[in-house]
């Protein structure tokens, strides 16, 4: 099966940052860098799988959502790479997402 590439929006980019930051200041560095894996190795499955998951049509056209750990990923598949547009947690992603 074709694995997809991978592209973070620079929404998704500093959401990614955000949580990071989030996550060292509210659990310590080592709590952390496990849940930064986390959603890395989540990546690799949008990437390897991005049907898997659900259509959120009625937040954003042409999206679809995964949730891994606390946050939902919203991303969309472009030809050949998924392309993550946030990484959210109880953001609305109607005023979050772009």
């Amino acid at each position: 099966m074709t694995k997809y590439k991978l592209k973070l929006s620079k929404n998704a980019d500093q959401d990614l940052q955000n949580l990071y930051i989030e996550g060292f200041q509210q659990w310590g560095e080592t709590q952390a860098d496990k849940y930064f894996q986390e959603i890395i190795e989540h990546f690799d499955l949008l990437s390897a799988s991005p049907l898997l998951f659900a259509s959120v049509d009625h937040i954003r056209n042409g999206y679809r959502r995964s949730i891994c750990g606390s946050h939902s990923i919203y991303y969309r598949i472009q030809n050949d790479t998924v392309e993550v547009m946030g990484i959210l947690k109880r953001q609305n992603p109607v005023d979050h997402l772009p």
